[in-house]
């Protein structure tokens, strides 16, 4: 046994992952972020096929929202910044949103 460590058989050793709720990352519509954009955000961000980047893309596009990742929070957080980043760098408006799943 290492002396530098203390033990405490109070305290879990493994995190249990499944008590992490999940978040649920939807992506907003707007008036003037290109379909094209949506699109390579879905792909490079979230890992889409093309084929469901442009099914969700519509699905933003037509319904106004669309619901494209259920991640735990700081992983919801993460994607929701770098979409916005994304956004910003390329002068449209567009947005995401977080809610709890």
């Amino acid at each position: 046994m290492d002396t530098l460590t203390p033990t405490r058989p109070d305290v879990e050793d493994r995190t249990d992952l499944s008590a992490i709720p999940p978040y649920k990352v939807i992506l907003l519509n707007d008036p003037v972020t290109t379909m094209e954009f949506v699109i390579r955000i879905l792909v490079g961000l979230f890992g889409k096929d093309p084929t469901t980047a442009a099914r969700l893309m519509w699905e933003v596009h037509s319904q106004g929202a669309s619901h494209v990742a259920t991640l735990p929070l700081e992983q919801a957080e993460l994607k929701q910044e770098q979409v916005h980043r994304a956004a910003r760098t390329e002068g449209f408006p567009f947005r995401c949103v977080i809610e709890s799943a």
